[in-house]
């Protein structure tokens, strides 16, 4: 089984290195590690609404740069760190996937950083022969 990491050597806030990779692929798998809403290794400002579509956008350049698409990804995991967000972030995250909805998990959780939203997925393409 050949492994391939994508993104490996990135900072985060404060310019401090993140030791983990941005996305491992095996065998047609790809394990996208948790999007939040950072630009230039700072969290965006911005509510809920802003926080979701830049947190997908990233999630989104991740599985582009290695040659996966949203119609791609097998699950979803979402931290929303307001439960009162549920909803809004429902209506943005179905814009983005209604076409191909992947099993999700959401849940409430405390964030690591400042930031209202983590994305995190599993993505499957056949290899070609």
């Amino acid at each position: 089984m050949s492994i391939k990491r994508y993104g490996t050597g990135q900072t985060g806030a404060g310019g401090k290195p993140l030791p983990f990779a941005r996305a491992v692929e095996a065998d047609g798998w790809l394990y996208v590690s948790g999007q939040v809403a950072m630009e230039n290794g700072e969290i965006i400002d911005g509510n809920i609404v802003a926080q979701t579509h830049k947190t997908i956008a990233n999630l989104l350049a991740v599985l582009k740069e290695a040659d996966y698409g949203p119609e791609h990804i097998v699950r979803v995991g979402v931290w929303l760190d307001d439960p009162r967000d549920f909803w809004t972030f429902n209506k943005i995250y179905q814009d983005y996937f209604g076409a191909h909805p992947p099993a999700r998990s959401c849940v409430q959780s405390s964030m690591m950083v400042d930031c209202k939203v983590e994305i995190d997925c599993v993505a499957y393409k056949p290899k070609s022969a």
